[in-house]
């Protein structure tokens, strides 16, 4: 019974001192890892790639990330190569710059970051033909990262056709909604916002406004076509959200245009935003995806793949001569000026069709 009694004694001894150490102590040699973020999009003349590296330190980790040099390798020597058919077409050294625009809410430092780019003329940009390697020698030679992409092209949508209108409403009080197509060509995912465009006068002074409105994002097949659906009281009440609380001095409102927006991402680009999507798992356990390979026994995490962003412009007119031309229809500019969501703003229409001579509607501008 005794020695049950030592036993026992000796184990409550042993878990208390365990208990209490609760120092950690990290074993093994740092790993340097580069984090690299670059997307190509033909659509661009000045093409962008991140290069940074993963800090360890002693202290406080989220005092180092504040840290910019905590954050950069000593030395980046980046390229990219232009190949057709394995022939170098075009290469390009990147040079590095400071830009001031990065979110001031992370942890991370802010707004000043170093980035690394190399630009192509509107007369000669990156060929949809092409592959394009990436080379980036970190530390004179410390270690080399290397990555490949082809670019998304083909994608195109029914709102760059001349004669398309938005439909928002079809009678007064009575909404419809108008469907953009989008064909996909090459790419895994597509994202489509339209860009809603007004002024606001006081007087003859007149600003432009504008705000965004997410239609989706979804995957996709390529060489399909997807149609994104534009609903017509879901404008007028974005509209109206816009408006509200501005200027009380503002005596004239009218509709500017219509911007399409669509973005195509690589299938490279996809994997990695699906990767790393929140995980809905317990156990939170995530997979790791990269299209970058590193020498030696060092890391890198990341992506270098493509994307392609094509914009369509429908002005609310033209000119006087294609007054058959419009943004959004009759029916819908009459909603906008006199219906009840957004009748209160002073909205009114200049467009050539709404102020025929001696046969001015009700809600053409005076």
């Amino acid at each position: 019974m005794k020695k049950i009694l030592v036993i026992i004694a000796t184990l409550v001894v042993i878990i208390s001192l365990q208990s209490c150490n609760e120092d950690i102590t990290l074993s093994g040699d740092f790993e340097e890892t580069a984090v690299i973020y670059g997307l190509l999009d033909q659509a661009d003349s000045v093409h962008i790639i991140k290069v940074n590296r993963a800090f360890i330190g002693p202290g406080n980790a989220t005092e180092i990330a504040a840290i910019a040099d905590s954050n950069y390798f000593e030395t980046v020597v980046a390229t990219v190569t232009e190949s057709i058919g394995g022939s170098v077409q075009r290469t390009w050294i990147l040079g590095d710059t400071i830009i001031d625009n990065k979110d001031e809410n992370g942890i991370f430092f802010a707004p000043d970051q170093k980035v690394y780019y190399f630009e192509t003329s509107p007369s000669n940009p990156l060929n949809p033909a092409a592959t394009y390697d990436l080379h980036v020698d970190i530390n004179n030679g410390e270690f080399e990262i290397t990555g490949q992409t082809r670019l998304v092209d083909g994608l195109s949508t029914s709102s760059a056709s001349q004669n398309f209108s938005f439909k928002f409403a079809s009678n007064p009080g009575e909404y419809t909604g108008t469907g953009v197509s989008v064909s996909t060509g090459n790419s895994y995912m597509i994202n489509t916002t339209l860009d809603i465009g007004y002024a606001e006068y006081i007087g003859t002074s007149g600003e432009l406004k504008s705000f965004s409105w997410k239609l989706g994002e979804t995957e996709v097949n390529p060489n399909e076509s997807k149609t994104f659906t534009a609903n017509g009281e879901t404008f007028y009440n974005l509209m109206a959200t816009a408006c509200a609380g501005q200027d009380p001095l503002i005596d004239k409102r009218r509709f500017f245009s219509v911007t399409t927006t669509i973005t195509g991402a690589a299938e490279d680009f996809y994997n990695y935003i699906l990767v790393n999507e929140p995980s809905s798992s317990l156990a939170q356990s995530k997979p790791t995806f990269t299209n970058l390979t590193t020498s030696g026994e060092n890391r890198v995490v990341g992506i270098f793949s493509s994307r392609q962003t094509i914009r369509v412009v429908k002005p609310f007119f033209v000119s006087s001569a294609q007054a058959y031309l419009r943004a959004i229809d009759k029916k819908s500019t009459q909603e906008l000026c006199q219906g009840p969501i957004t009748g209160l703003y002073n909205f009114c229409s200049e467009h050539p069709g709404d102020n025929i001579f001696g046969n001015e509607e009700s809600y053409a501008c005076p």
